[in-house]
């Protein structure tokens, strides 16, 4: 059984194939944490309980059980002598925002209970096991049920937290994180992903200092710059070997990590909404639930950790007919066209794009309303007649009488000054009464808590993809929220809004995606903005980055592979020079890098020589012969980005098939580059695709030495199969 229970010592004992999670309730009712890391046996901890020596300055529980402040709390609140960093606070009718919880009950069960409104994991009986704890605040009636699922296959462990106001009085919620994870006594580096539009998910690993340290986003969604997710790496942690810990967040708003390190090196982790400009008014009766956190525990280093975040997000987050099914080899036309084309352009596009073997089209940004440059036409979601004779209608039958499929652009949470939309219901944006509104992009913001703006938007939607035949949809999203009210809260529930935006977003894609369920839906934020788990459950691919270059790129997918399925990073060949950096990349290692992904194109094809499209010819034929391996092989990061060379290898699950890709950045003379195949089976005979035959032990360790002529931003693939 994954989770267990002591009634002598009063433990929860949580178990992943390779990892343990344990915590016991104390004598004064208080859920205290005691371990989590590789997998011990129950038998050997016995209540064990990892409280300092050290009362300096501590306060106690007014019955003497627990000092607050130097033991492990496993959900930690705030205000009752717990010093540190909080997870829960709550204001009650009287102003006092002191808030204890202390255990009253709980039961295990199988199977994952599902989460109203909000996207999560999700597991059969068969894959999962859930712990529910019920604890009470006696003073101010407020309860905090705390969830726990396990997955038998995953060393993965997915919690949240729903809060009940089960008084007569109103409260308020002020700070409610999805999860505490206690962490003590290690030497420890963080690392997460940070960076900006076009350069997305840098992954930086640096020492964890004393004191806080925080990941947020105040954004209005998760943003470029600060991904929700953190790594815990011990000092001697590498790729392959050693304790990982990480923590992912599945929500797309206003996000935070925290971590507390004290002089004594326990560490406290705290995951959730961000509780700036947050607060939630709760009414006798009502409840909040959190988004989901999920954790995982590898001792085989990050690219242990990595393939364990693969694997859930892929088999048990990702969801419908496009979470497995091969996806359609597609050409955007943006970086090809911009704003400048007619349904003819369009047709030779996909017409000569078709016969080189590209599966779908996708008409990008400028097909609706007075679209003709960003400055108008968004929230108009009807056809532009005069660009598009005879209508979307026609064009999609078009290209599907080439054997195509045919996809869309939207951006349904915007809208232009410069609009009818705008003109008819300037209400329906977020904004301060009285004060005037920031503009990004030319654009204001939807207010997304609104149901009528929803109901607009679904029926925009959902009238074109029902005259049209579409079969995906570019969800994309362009600028950040600034004077977050909206018109239809009062004032008591105005901080409400940043999540309310997140749940209106989430019911309006889920509401197209029932209405429509063989539709691709990919996720796109000027790039890669909002790439986060919340945004896989409606979205399984999504757009990585607007910087299309290659080598650009190298370090934007090494940084999200760290958490990211391959089959979700979009990725495509554009034209050169390139658009965002100017740099000139052969089509081979454009192909090379983009393979690293779902494959596509982003360029005119009309434009492209023969000996162009010949090689598009072959990448093509490579992007099928290799799709398998790639899309649900195992990811090993083989050389991270340093800006000489780069590599990496997928595996098949039954280690029959490898493809290593290695790029060199820079050149040097003379140079011998040397690379080591990770992941195969040691006692499995592989052959690659020049008749070279070793076995696994050989490829892994003792690797390849490659001496070509190569220069900068040349690549080169060796694709091994086991020979039975």
């Amino acid at each position: 059984m994954p989770i267990l229970y002591s009634e002598e010592f009063k433990s929860f004992y949580l178990n992943t194939p390779n990892s343990s999670y344990v915590f016991h309730v104390n004598d004064g009712n208080f859920l205290v944490h005691d371990y989590y890391g590789a997998k011990i046996p129950m038998e050997d901890m016995k209540a064990h309980s990892l409280m300092t020596g050290n009362t300096g300055f501590s306060v106690k529980s007014a019955d003497l059980t627990t000092a607050p402040d130097i033991t492990p709390m496993e959900y930690s609140c705030n205000g009752s002598g717990d010093f540190r960093i909080s997870a829960l606070q709550i204001r009650e009718a009287r102003g006092n925002a002191s808030t204890d919880m202390r255990y009253v009950s709980h039961k295990i069960y199988r199977g994952k209970p599902t989460m109203k409104d909000q996207p999560a994991t999700y597991g059969t009986e068969a894959e999962t096991e859930t712990l529910e704890i019920l604890t009470r605040d006696s003073v101010t009636g407020a309860e905090a049920t705390l969830y726990y699922t396990v997955f038998e296959n995953y060393d993965a462990i997915a919690r949240r937290v729903k809060i009940t106001n089960a008084s007569d009085k109103e409260m308020d919620l002020e700070r409610v994180y999805s999860s505490c994870t206690e962490i003590p006594f290690g030497n420890w580096d963080i690392g997460h992903l940070y960076g900006a539009w076009a350069r997305e998910r840098k992954f930086e690993r640096k020492e964890l200092p004393r004191g806080i340290h925080s990941i947020e986003s105040k954004r209005g969604a998760s943003g470029h710059f600060n991904n929700p997710f953190i790594c815990l790496l011990d000092r001697n942690t590498t790729e392959d070997v050693g304790d990982a810990y990480g923590f992912s967040l599945i929500y797309s708003g206003n996000c935070s990590i925290q971590t507390e390190a004290n002089v004594d090196g326990d560490l406290r982790v705290i995951m959730g909404i961000n509780p700036t400009d947050f607060g939630w008014h709760l009414n006798p009766g009502e409840s909040f639930e959190t988004p989901e956190a999920v954790t995982v525990y590898s001792a085989d280093g990050l690219g242990g950790m990595s393939r364990t975040f693969h694997k859930l997000y892929r088999n048990n987050l990702c969801r419908g007919p496009w979470k497995n099914a091969k996806r359609p080899l597609l050409i955007n036309n943006w970086e090809g066209t911009y704003f400048n084309f007619d349904e003819e352009k369009i047709y030779n596009i996909a017409k000569q794009a078709g016969e080189l073997g590209v599966e779908m089209l996708v008409l990008d940004d400028g097909w609706f309303g007075a679209r003709d440059h960003d400055r108008a036409g968004l929230g108009d979601w009807f056809v532009n007649e005069e660009k598009l004779k005879g209508g979307l209608g026609l064009l999609s039958d078009r290209i599907h009488a080439l054997g195509m499929k045919f996809g869309l652009w939207f951006e349904p949470e915007m809208i232009n000054p410069d609009s009818d939309l705008y003109r008819a219901h300037p209400d329906w944006c977020l904004r301060v009464e009285g004060r005037p509104m920031s503009i990004g992009r030319n654009q204001y913001v939807l207010d997304m808590s609104r149901k009528d703006v929803r109901d607009y938007l679904f029926d925009c939607m959902d009238n074109i993809l029902k005259h049209a035949k579409i079969e995906y949809i570019k969800w994309d999203f362009n600028r950040n929220l600034s004077e977050a009210a909206s018109a239809l809260l009062p004032a008591e529930r105005q901080n409400e809004i940043f999540h309310r935006y997140v749940l209106g977003l989430y019911e309006l894609l889920e509401r197209l995606l029932q209405a429509n369920p063989d539709l691709l839906l990919e996720g796109c934020s000027g790039g890669g903005g909002r790439f986060d788990p919340a945004m896989l459950y409606y979205s399984p691919q999504y757009w990585t980055s607007d910087d299309t270059d290659a080598i650009e790129r190298l370090d934007i997918q090494y940084g999200t592979s760290i958490v990211y399925p391959t089959s979700a990073i979009s990725s495509h060949v554009s034209a050169c020079p390139n658009h965002q950096t100017r740099r000139s990349v052969s089509m081979q290692t454009r192909a090379d890098v983009a393979l690293a992904g779902t494959f596509g194109y982003e360029l005119d094809v009309t434009k492209m020589s023969e000996e162009d499209k010949e090689e598009m010819k072959k990448q093509i034929a490579e992007y099928h012969k290799y799709y398998d391996v790639i899309h649900f092989g195992e990811l090993y990061r083989l050389i991270p980005p340093n800006g000489e060379e780069c590599a990496w290898c997928y595996v098949s699950e039954d280690k029959s098939e490898a493809l290593l890709t290695f790029v060199c950045v820079r050149c040097h003379p003379k140079t011998r580059h040397r690379v080591k195949f990770r992941g195969l089976d040691p006692n499995k005979t592989y052959q690659d695709q020049d008749g070279t035959v070793h076995s696994g032990s050989v490829w892994m360790n003792a690797g390849i030495n490659y001496m070509p002529p190569m220069q900068d931003h040349t690549t080169f693939k060796i694709h091994l199969t086991e020979i039975k």
